[in-house]
């Protein structure tokens, strides 16, 4: 469906012109020639309305002859050639239908007589406005579609990007796990029976909501708690969780998964080396529009992993920068033996 017949804005605008352009071509009659004002209002009703009817169907070549398929020589050529011969059934369908109108009024009939250069080019302004202003709803219109499919394959490619991202974060703690229980198999069979117990749980409520780019921060944290308990089962304890999380938080939507690879990277570079107990923490409060999330791990400085930022953190930057178009949501620090990792979530977006 085309731009015209698709908007009704476009024939109200259009009749309101060419009323405007009746009204003015009546004034100019009566008061610049002389001619009464009934003839006036007929000259004026019946040439104008004639070109109301023509304009629309100049939509039809107007839409054929575009510029991208056609040489500027063809399309020039064919316009003109339709400019003349439009102009001229106009002109003389006009002269006729008002002087028949008019009871053949001889002074009058010698005046649209003379009156017949100046409606040609007044035909040819008309059809030059009326082309152009065609051309112009058409380029308007495929533009538009052209933002509107860039839009969605943007939209597209982003939720591919995204969902690759946050695939990544399940197999490599799958495997890991998988690895810890066909172990436990052999040293402690009952541990290796609670550990794919747990795993069973953990995997049922994260590909529940496997789709879903944002949830509720209650049900991530839940998520990091069925985490963390599968992880005890291997570690017993080694270390010591702690939530430090405002009520107000739970309510707020986040990205899904968004806190496991900072777990991961604790259990992997804190706990996972450890002698002593290690405490992990977590907090979360409002703060100037954000959702601060904070999580605190005890690393051995000694074997800390000097590589920089793994692939984990880096899936967190990506993706909060996907997500909220931002990349200044996600920050690090290693200080006094602690690590510390900071999310902020807009709050406008929850």
């Amino acid at each position: 469906m085309n731009i015209v017949n698709s908007t009704k804005k476009y024939y109200v605008g259009y009749s309101i012109v060419w009323s405007v352009i009746f009204f003015a071509h009546a004034i100019v009659l009566f008061t610049g020639f002389g001619l009464s004002l009934s003839i006036s209002l007929k000259d004026a009703l019946i040439s104008n309305g004639l070109y109301f009817i023509l304009g629309l169907s100049l939509w039809y070549p107007t839409k054929f002859l575009v510029f991208e398929k056609s040489t500027t020589f063809k399309v020039v050529t064919n316009h003109s050639a339709a400019a003349i011969v439009s102009t001229l059934i106009w002109v003389f369908s006009t002269t006729y239908l008002v002087n028949t109108w008019s009871n053949d009024n001889a002074e009058f009939e010698k005046f649209l007589r003379g009156s017949i250069p100046w409606r040609m080019g007044l035909g040819l302004i008309y059809y030059t406005i009326l082309v152009t202003i065609n051309y112009l709803l058409i380029y308007y219109q495929n533009f538009h579609e052209t933002l509107t499919k860039e839009s969605k394959l943007n939209a597209l490619v982003k939720e591919t990007e995204l969902k690759t991202l946050k695939y990544q974060i399940n197999p490599h703690f799958i495997f890991n796990s998988l690895n810890s229980i066909s172990s436990l198999t052999m040293l402690d069979p009952k541990k290796a029976q609670t550990m794919t117990i747990k795993l069973s749980e953990y995997l049922r409520s994260t590909l529940s909501s496997n789709e879903k780019q944002m949830i509720y921060f209650r049900d991530e944290i839940n998520n990091i708690r069925n985490y963390l308990a599968i992880e005890k089962v291997r570690f017993e304890d080694k270390f010591e969780f702690v939530e430090k999380v405002n009520a107000e938080c739970s309510e707020i939507k986040v990205p899904s998964m968004i806190l496991q690879p900072l777990f991961e990277n604790a259990i992997k570079f804190g706990v996972y080396e450890a002698t002593e107990k290690i405490l992990l923490e977590l907090s979360c409060e409002q703060t100037n529009n954000f959702l601060k999330i904070v999580v605190k791990n005890e690393f051995d400085e000694s074997i800390q992993n000097k590589k920089g930022e793994g692939i984990g953190l880096t899936n967190i930057r990506n993706r909060l920068s996907l997500i909220y178009g931002r990349d200044d949501l996600f920050k690090t620090e290693s200080k006094e033996q602690i690590f510390t990792a900071t999310i902020y979530i807009p709050l406008f977006s929850s």
